[in-house]
């Protein structure tokens, strides 16, 4: 055990500090704090280690809200007062374009608040057996049968985090997690139930709920009027077992999910924004104060959150994405509206194929970002304009490097706050070509 100062947050959610010429990464801790460690993992050049105690604590310190928190793996800031977590991801997000994209910002990053708790349209819960501790076999309910429990993964693990409560998602999902529960401890849900993602609607009424299985349940149709009895907000149910890519559904396989006006179908396996109340928000930013035009490209276009916006200012907007179910909402969404094409295609391979000369090009990769090819043959295109929505730092550092050194400069850094209380943050940075 030692005393170690935390110098800053980093990306990921840990504190770094240096002892005895280790760099030391430790979790729940903030800038400037002492705090008491030891060290749980320690290879030649640096030391995970684990909080004994804060000797020196931050003014910005709090208690946590939810009593999982520091065990369950799904927040990382609840320590941390909401405001200096924005200035906190700031900074973070000002080095991490500097570090590893060499992208000296100087400029402002506006931040867009969240209200701090019970945000989240979307949960994934995971069910497994009750373990009484990781040496032991798992506690037995009645008939023997191992008692289940529903929650998260605890940090860096695949072990289960058993929650009586969640404090970042919607009433209604805290609501259908108890409710859940309760049905779980009474031995009312199915065997070989593994996974439960739900999905509320933006009035938090209405649920889409997707069951996975490891093993197909026998007597189906049953088990879907008990899910229904259990939480009666569900719109659309989905048994789903991938070991044996089986399906049955329950209801019409979508709710509508509506921001500024605009409803929007959102299917079991389409992609949404996860905030509730910072949609609106990140469509204005991407999309509010675009100058007109005669076309717009919007890549990885999901179910056409921004293509539907894009086509009130573009004579016409070509939306692309590769996740069949995704574009099958987005056909849906965007029917009668003529001036959006749908396509169903890779990005980069429709970039290497692309003849279009778009004004202006809004993505919204994935984690991983793009690959390098693609970046530079979204380069070329010579668009006038790129909006680049990003959920992942380093990666966007990375593909904003390409952009820059082929001529396109930032203009605007938005940091919106869609994940209060984790160490996440969406960026939407706007760039023009030219410098």
């Amino acid at each position: 055990m030692t005393d170690v100062t935390i110098e800053k947050l980093i990306y990921g959610g840990e504190g770094l500090a240096h002892h005895d010429g280790s760099t030391v990464f430790v979790p729940f801790v903030l800038a400037g704090e002492i705090a008491n460690i030891t060290p749980v993992e320690q290879k030649k050049k640096f030391i995970r280690a684990r909080v004994n105690r804060i000797v020196s604590p931050s003014p910005d310190r709090i208690a946590p809200k939810c009593p999982h928190f520091g065990t369950c793996g799904g927040c990382d800031y609840q320590h941390i007062s909401y405001e200096p977590q924005l200035e906190f991801k700031k900074e973070i997000l000002r080095e991490t374009l500097r570090r590893i994209g060499r992208i000296d910002w100087s400029g402002e990053i506006t931040a867009h608040a969240s209200p701090p708790w019970a945000y989240r349209n979307r949960a994934q819960w995971k069910v497994r057996p009750l373990d009484a501790s990781a040496d032991t076999e798992p506690v037995e309910g009645p008939e023997g049968k191992a008692k289940l429990g529903i929650g998260y993964f605890k940090a860096n693990t695949t072990a289960l985090c058993a929650v009586e409560t969640c404090e970042i998602i919607s009433p209604l999902l805290l609501k259908a997690l108890l409710a859940l529960r309760a049905a779980l401890a009474a031995g009312e849900l199915p065997r070989g139930l593994r996974e439960i993602e739900a999905f509320v609607n933006a009035s938090d009424s209405q649920l889409l709920l997707t069951a996975t299985f490891s093993g197909f349940p026998s007597r189906a149709a049953e088990h879907a009027q008990t899910f229904r009895r259990i939480v009666p907000e569900i719109t659309s149910l989905l048994f789903h077992d991938p070991t044996r890519d089986r399906m049955e559904l329950y209801g019409p396989g979508y709710i509508e999910y509506e921001v500024a006006g605009t409803p929007y179908r959102v299917g079991h396996f389409s992609f949404f924004q996860v905030n509730k109340f910072l949609a609106e928000t990140l469509v204005s930013e991407v999309v509010g104060r675009e100058e007109s035009g005669r076309m717009a490209l919007d890549l990885f276009a999901g179910v056409g959150l921004f293509s539907i916006p894009l086509a009130e200012k573009f004579e016409k907007v070509l939306s692309i994405e590769s996740n069949p179910a995704a574009t099958r909402d987005l056909e849906s969404n965007v029917r009668g509206k003529g001036t959006i094409e749908v396509r169903t295609a890779d990005v980069d391979r429709f970039l290497a194929r692309s003849k279009e000369r778009p004004e202006l090009v809004v993505l919204d990769p994935p984690r991983a970002g793009m690959t390098p090819e693609a970046m530079q043959r979204l380069a070329k295109m010579g668009s006038a304009r790129i909006t680049y929505v990003s959920c992942e730092p380093p990666t966007l550092a990375r593909d904003l490097a390409i952009l820059i050194s082929a001529g396109y400069s930032c203009t605007e850094v938005h940091l919106i706050d869609l994940f209060p209380q984790t160490f996440h943050m969406e960026t939407v940075i706007r760039l023009r070509r030219g410098r």
